[in-house]
């Protein structure tokens, strides 16, 4: 997300306006999780409006509409996807890998099925697929296929690391939900195209949420070492300090990487920036 108006004041100027997060959002982060397109095709007038406030280096890794993925089961979806393309194409020099995530239902007995999908795709796009069958997280016969047909057509697999959420007991709302809902899987950190796409689901206390995520940074670092462009993104269950959380991890990739493209600088109140 980027219109979390929690985030107006502690990390966007006090003054910004309900629908123009995304331009104070694109001072702290560079690239984003487009969650909404998983449950609507985005209006027109909604990807008219990013692509005022997005600027040339922001990208956008939006989900493929559940419809398609989900109750279609990438079955018969040429129209759709079509739709859900054209929708997007204001933004077409700014999206980062679009990603196809399936259901858990979804397994080795599909595969066919999702490598005719990634034959048929539009072309001049990047792609990225999230499984969430146990079967692709068990190597052997069930996961080495799926990885290798990503890695024959250059599309990313798209990881989700929940650990560091379950290090502590749940205890508000949103904590909770996210224990009920959030899918508790093997983590695979493999590149199978030159976006890899890492989701890290952590808890409330963000200092321990980088402790947990720590073993990633030099995983990120050798990505970007060997020519890939990671995204990685950081999520709690309110996401109150989440892009606090991102451009902690960048820090510690800078690290290990020295040549690394430097984020841009916060667009906050003046007052905070006396602060620092």
């Amino acid at each position: 997300m980027w219109a979390n108006r929690a985030w107006v004041g502690p990390y966007f100027p006090s003054t910004t306006a309900a629908g123009d997060e995304l331009a104070a959002y694109a001072t702290w982060c560079t690239t984003v999780e487009g969650n909404t397109s998983f449950y609507a095709v985005p209006p027109a007038e909604s990807v008219a409006r990013w692509s005022e406030l997005a600027p040339p280096d922001f990208r956008f890794c939006f989900k493929v509409p559940q419809h398609i993925t989900h109750e279609r089961r990438l079955r018969n979806i040429a129209e759709p996807l079509d739709e859900f393309i054209d929708a997007l194409s204001p933004i077409h020099d700014r999206l980062g890998p679009i990603q196809i995530q399936l259901p858990a239902s979804f397994g080795p007995d599909d595969l066919a099925v999702l490598a005719d999908t990634l034959d048929h795709l539009p072309s001049g796009f990047d792609w990225a697929v999230e499984v969430r069958h146990l079967d692709f997280f068990a190597g052997g016969s069930s996961e080495m296929p799926l990885n290798e047909l990503l890695v024959s057509r250059g599309v990313d697999r798209v990881t989700l690391d929940s650990r560091a959420m379950l290090t502590a007991p749940p205890v508000t709302r949103e904590e909770i939900e996210a224990w009920e809902r959030k899918p508790r899987l093997p983590v695979r950190p493999v590149a199978t195209g030159s976006q890899p796409i890492v989701r890290l689901i952590g808890q409330r206390d963000s200092d321990r949420n980088i402790e947990e995520w720590a073993p990633w940074v030099p995983k990120i670092a050798e990505w970007v070492q060997a020519g890939a462009t990671p995204h990685v993104f950081t999520h709690t269950p309110d996401n109150a300090e989440a892009p606090e959380l991102a451009r902690r991890m960048w820090a510690l990739v800078a690290e290990l990487v020295d040549d690394l493209e430097p984020l841009p600088e916060p667009e906050v109140d003046s007052e905070q920036l006396g602060l620092w």
